[in-house]
């Protein structure tokens, strides 16, 4: 997978993915990530990415020829499965959404900034409009970071233990069940004596009993699903 992904403010995007699972995605040749500086894409000397709102009102507007500028030129070196916009008003992320785009071989995200892109960006390249919560961020970086991490984890090979992305939370609509490590006492708080059994079947059967509790507990809008 190639992710390229598109911004005013590159240097938001070094810590993400310099480190951990994402970087080392990366090291093994799995996933390719490529932030693009928007200031080269600029159209004057100024290196001007936004101008007012037409119609006056708080705040300003991503110009549309740099964008246009930048994702032809991506365009030009290979397809695209989605050009993705990181916007509040977009469809909410989870992990179905994740499940689905891990399975895409190349993908744009466009950052946000300001009070938004032109809105020809969005009707004339935009294919998926993505949002990571009902709150606005300072930009659309860190919304970035936040979908490629939730992509890049399901890509076979990047996780060193290929399962443990198929028992994460919401993967079936569930909550993960707790979870324990050694020591199995500690400080008179003991492990649940059937996960020390080695019984495969009924720790299986425990550990989707706690899932469903914990989901009815905590998150019963999931089980309307």
């Amino acid at each position: 997978m190639r992710i390229d992904i598109i911004t005013c403010l590159p240097k938001l995007l070094e810590s993400p993915f310099s480190h951990s699972i994402l970087q080392r995605a990366q090291d093994k040749g799995i996933v390719e990530v490529v932030v693009h500086d928007l200031r080269a894409y600029a159209v004057n000397k100024k290196k001007q990415l936004d101008d007012y709102a037409y119609g006056g009102g708080a705040g300003m507007v991503m110009l549309i020829e740099p964008i246009d500028k930048c994702i032809s030129s991506l365009k030009e070196e290979r397809e695209y499965d989605e050009v993705i916009y990181m916007t509040p008003d977009g469809e909410t992320l989870n992990q179905q959404i994740a499940n689905e785009l891990s399975l895409k071989g190349n993908i744009i995200i466009l950052c946000g900034h300001y009070k938004g892109v032109d809105e020809r960006v969005r009707e004339r390249f935009i294919t998926r409009e993505i949002s990571i919560g009902d709150y606005v961020l300072s930009g659309g970086e860190l919304g970035a970071a936040v979908l490629s991490d939730a992509i890049i984890r399901l890509i076979p090979g990047v996780l060193s233990d290929e399962t443990s992305a198929l028992t994460d939370s919401f993967q079936d609509n569930l909550l993960a069940p707790p979870v324990y490590t050694r020591p199995a006492e500690y400080k008179g708080m003991a492990v649940p004596e059937v996960l020390l059994s080695g019984h495969e079947k009924k720790i299986e059967e425990w550990r989707f009993q706690q899932s469903l509790e914990r989901t009815k507990k905590r998150r019963p809008d999931l089980l309307d699903d």
